[in-house]
């Protein structure tokens, strides 16, 4: 008796031919009973088309393409690149809560001579944030000139200004807030609003991660998330899948990331349960639903980093040396805190992670927000981060990273020039310091000036969507072009504003 298999279809496929085989093949084969040895025959000069179309599935290899205007078909917003890029991925060092700019890289000597002034006598003086005024306030701090570029660097970082010849400090920054959840909002996602996408969201949308087995927007969160919470790292009204993980710089990183199954194949088949109940739901019941599909995307990424991260969090491949050089057996431990935020985001973007951003770890008092007792919490804070951020920078340079690394460090304004009360200093919206180094930006250089004071944006002023517009032009994306349908229009990180900031360009033509 002829042994044969019934299908769901109902079709009976007779004994000797090869069972189970895939719906693609069966077309190949035009429906007929083949033997093993007649479909390998006739299938092995596909082969190698097979391999070109996975390759080219794996944005890794798509990103080519892209740059041709050929969008990759993986987790990518239909455009890849726009242009050839100069930095392949973005390490974001947040300083929450708005460091002072005249007392880091905005030297302002004229606040020496009128320390202890009032300063509505001298310039005008807008509303601020506590209306506790006080008199001019010289920075405590002295600035050297540092590197080739002879660069003004406060003493408050050393190691920071051993790369100063890295460094394109923007001097010229606004914001259109001057409270720190409005201003975190804006800086995060381009809009004082809650709910919208945040950058790292916008990049992992519009370009996707070179990693299939970690997210492509990591979060590294040192002790404090920003006033606004998690959805300065949201996803908003783009798919639930690019919004940005939360990793702890220690430990196992991530909450179960360990099996609770002992046996692996049990595991397996739960999650192959959980997919087939969540195909049948969409199927059946919703259609085509954005949180239920970037669930079960993300149920597979979880599955995958069981096996990544471990690896990523296990250091014994790194140096002695190269854990003292980030400050891991630091004394101060926010200092050890953040070397750790540092050595990981290296390691991350060497695996392919698209878009890692950094949050500050607890000094035990506020963040970069010195309302008070200013020099105490600008060194304290200034401790945890110096060393680990220098480390980086060298250890970019040293691995040729850098030069495809763009990395950002900005808080969410700056500070005023005269006292808050008699030793603090308030919100200032008006003109604050940022720099970024690699990624295609001039080194060694300085874009835009604050007035004499160090108050307000006077020469190349420079809006929060200027400098998203330029980070994506780095990345090889056209910022007007990266869009989203919602709301019935096409809604992007830069909203209607931002142009790139050319002069801050390696290449300005590029």
């Amino acid at each position: 008796m002829s042994h044969s298999k019934r299908y769901p279809c109902g079709r009976v496929r007779p004994a000797g031919v090869i069972n189970d085989l895939p719906s693609d093949l069966v077309g190949l084969a035009g429906g007929v009973g083949l033997s093993r040895r007649q479909m390998l025959t006739r299938c092995a000069s596909g082969f190698g088309a097979v391999a070109l179309t996975a390759l080219a599935g794996d944005s890794a290899y798509a990103d080519l393409a892209a740059a041709d205007g050929i969008a990759s078909a993986d987790g990518q917003a239909g455009h890849g690149t726009h242009h050839l890029p100069t930095a392949k991925r973005i390490i974001y060092l947040y300083m929450d809560g708005g460091p002072s700019q005249v007392d880091t890289f905005d030297p302002k000597p004229l606040l020496d001579k009128y320390n202890g002034e009032d300063p509505g006598r001298l310039f005008k003086v807008e509303a601020t944030q506590f209306n506790n005024n006080g008199k001019v306030l010289a920075s405590p701090w002295k600035f050297r000139q540092h590197g080739e570029s002879g660069l003004p660097i406060s003493e408050l970082f050393p190691h920071i200004a051993e790369s100063a010849d890295e460094l394109a400090v923007i001097r010229s920054m606004v914001s259109e807030f001057p409270e720190h959840t409005f201003a975190n909002y804006f800086l995060h996602t381009g809009s004082g609003l809650q709910g919208r996408p945040s950058m790292g969201a916008w990049v992992n949308y519009g370009l996707g991660s070179e990693c299939q087995d970690l997210p492509g927007f990591v979060v590294i969160n040192g002790g404090l998330i920003p006033p606004g919470g998690l959805d300065c790292f949201g996803s908003g009204f783009l798919p639930a899948s690019y919004q940005g993980s939360v990793f702890k710089p220690s430990g196992s990183a991530v909450a179960n990331i360990r099996p609770t199954e002992n046996d692996p194949h049990r595991q397996s088949e739960k999650l192959a349960l959980m997919r087939r109940l969540d195909a049948l739901t969409l199927s059946e019941l919703y259609g085509e639903h954005d949180s239920l599909e970037s669930a079960v995307r993300n149920h597979e990424l979880a599955y995958q980093m069981q096996m990544a991260v471990p690896g990523l969090m296990s250091l014994d491949d790194e140096t002695a040396a190269m854990r003292t050089m980030y400050g891991l057996d630091a004394e101060y431990e926010p200092t050890r805190i953040y070397g750790a935020q540092c050595l990981l985001a290296r390691r991350l973007i060497q695996r392919g992670v698209r878009f890692v951003e950094l949050t500050c770890p607890s000094v035990g008092h506020d963040r970069w927000d010195q309302h008070s007792n200013l020099k105490k919490g600008h060194e304290d804070n200034a401790r945890a981060v110096d060393q680990p951020i220098g480390a980086l920078l060298r250890d970019l340079r040293q691995q040729g990273l850098l030069d495809e690394t763009l990395v950002v460090w900005s808080g969410e304004f700056g500070r005023t020039p005269f006292a808050q009360g008699a030793n603090g200093r308030d919100h200032n919206q008006y003109g604050f310091s940022l720099w970024m180094a690699g990624g295609g930006v001039r080194p060694g250089t300085v874009y835009g000036a604050t007035d004499e004071w160090g108050y307000k944006a006077i020469e190349n002023r420079t809006e929060i969507h200027d400098l998203h517009a330029t980070m994506l032009h780095l990345l090889g994306v056209d910022h007007t072009r990266s869009t989203f349908r919602f709301g019935g229009r096409d809604m992007r990180l830069t909203d209607v504003k931002g142009h790139v900031i050319r002069d801050l360009l390696a290449d300005p033509t590029g």
